[in-house]
């Protein structure tokens, strides 16, 4: 087995963005489209992500599917999730102080507790999921995760919004072709080195791909990532060869329901989980408090642009 290098960060070929290898020839749209039509197709069981863990503090409020939702952990540490409105008189609950195991609604100090519609809920110990039967998917009793690294990985979760579908975020992750073009500031040397054929079935429907993630000037850290959906709303980036192997980007996209203009509203909530077999990464996860802002403004860099796609890619299919 070769030894690993030191310092993991290499020089990057960086030709000027103009006199990249085109990647159109590559990036089929039939190729993209059939891979987001199966991922629309799995099984999802009726389960959203509604924020990350972290955002409950102790309360969150979101609208899901059109929905007023809030989510809250209890004193013990529960977390349970239910309607944003009060029954009583409609009051939102988003602010709702959280007393012992009920959340108590501000208006006229109605307790709400386990008895009161709630929503099936699930912590995965980095986002808090929802399951709304009202979606009229067949229930599953827990969502489908897609893989993660062992203990001791550090989170950070951003969020941005866009006028689109999730298929539209979905067909946004599985073009890989467009990275280095696309967001040169952070990709360099992107080839695609394997893509799911028509009809691939688990566990060849995943895109195998080889790049650089640029650090600073020239230095960067190249790997090998796979691109899978394990939900019909979620696209997993793995690392599986090089620094940081076992790190995964989750995209998960969450349908908000209809803007102002009636145009539909996602939720595209990016979970990145950093890890690497290092001795040394241990001291990062110490810090892991200074690290996360950082990943965060990395992730929603990144997604700035790629709503502008997945928003481009709405407006042509519904005119």
């Amino acid at each position: 087995m070769p030894k690993r290098p030191v310092n993991p960060l290499r020089l990057l070929d960086l030709p000027r963005w103009a006199d990249q290898e085109p990647s159109w020839t590559q990036a089929d749209p039939a190729l993209i489209e059939a891979a987001t039509e199966r991922a629309l197709a799995r099984p999802a069981g009726g389960w959203v992500v509604v924020c990350g863990s972290r955002e409950i503090a102790p309360t969150f409020g979101r609208t899901v599917a059109g929905r007023e939702i809030v989510v809250w952990r209890t004193a013990s540490g529960e977390l349970r999730a239910g309607p944003g409105a009060c029954p009583h008189l409609g009051a939102a609950l988003c602010d709702a102080p959280v007393v012992g195991e009920n959340l108590v609604c501000r208006w006229h100090g109605l307790p709400l507790g386990r008895d009161w519609g709630t929503y099936p809920v699930h912590d995965d110990g980095v986002l808090a999921w929802v399951r709304l039967d009202a979606l009229g998917e067949p229930p599953l009793d827990a969502p489908v995760l897609g893989p993660r690294p062992p203990a001791g990985g550090v989170p950070a979760v951003a969020t941005v919004i866009g006028r689109c579908e999730p298929r539209d975020v979905l067909a946004n992750r599985l073009d890989p072709w467009h990275g280095s073009w696309f967001h040169p500031y952070s990709f360099a040397q992107l080839r695609v080195l394997a893509a799911p054929r028509p009809g691939a079935a688990e566990p060849e429907d995943r895109f195998l791909v080889e790049v650089g993630f640029r650090v600073a000037g020239r230095l960067g850290v190249p790997v090998k990532a796979e691109f899978s959906c394990p939900d019909p709303r979620t696209v997993t980036m793995e690392i599986v060869d090089g620094e940081g192997t076992g790190s995964v980007v989750e995209t998960h996209a969450t349908p908000l329901g209809p803007g102002p203009d009636g145009a539909p509203r996602t939720a595209v909530i990016e979970a990145v989980v950093a890890y690497s077999d290092r001795p040394g990464f241990g001291h990062a996860a110490k810090v892991a408090a200074v690290l996360r802002p950082l990943m965060r403004t990395a992730a929603a860099r990144l997604w700035r642009d790629d709503i502008a796609y997945a928003e481009r890619r709405y407006t042509l299919r519904s005119r």
